[in-house]
């Protein structure tokens, strides 16, 4: 139920992680069963396995899960959410738009305004180098390492009526 903040978590979370997050960060290397459960804001990244039924209830934020083994979608409840492919940064700058950074979002409520003003790439990237420098984590340092071979190996988990809100935005 965090409403704010940043957590680096260097190491693999029980189950029910980020349950009701509603605005926090969170980076963590693995999850237990129901992550990210009925999740209403903020963004989560997973840099490894999720238990079953994550994102179950998921009404809005982010969720980013690294899909070694390009399984992940059996082990996610797709009943609110929809998996989408991290864009290269480059390819999602033209869809920002007046959005894009330096655009104003102000007056727009509690939306994170990350969601609508930063490429996925770059958002879920910086969040990386910020686990790997707060935690020291050797996964982290792997994947920015070899980027271009694990950025492809990235879901985004995007809640429905979240995208259609963002997309009026």
């Amino acid at each position: 139920g965090a409403i704010d903040g940043e957590v680096f978590f260097n190491g693999v979370a029980g189950e029910r992680f980020c349950v009701r997050n509603s605005g926090a960060t969170a980076v963590v290397e693995g999850v237990g069963d129901h992550g990210c459960e009925y999740m209403t804001g903020g963004t989560v990244v997973v840099l490894g396995q999720t238990g079953r039924n994550f994102a179950a209830g998921m009404s809005g934020g982010v969720a980013y899960v690294l899909d070694l083994e390009g399984d992940f979608q059996s082990r996610c409840n797709l009943a609110q959410v929809a998996l989408e492919p991290v864009p290269e940064e480059e390819a999602a700058a033209d869809a920002l738009g007046e959005f894009g950074p330096g655009g104003d979002l102000s007056g727009h409520g509690k939306v994170d305004i990350r969601h609508l003003a930063m490429a996925d790439e770059a958002l879920l990237k910086s969040l990386i180098e910020k686990h790997a420098a707060a935690t020291g984590s050797a996964r982290a340092k792997e994947i920015l390492a070899s980027w271009s071979d694990y950025r492809c190996k990235f879901v985004k988990v995007m809640p429905t009526e979240y995208a259609k809100a963002l997309a009026k935005l």
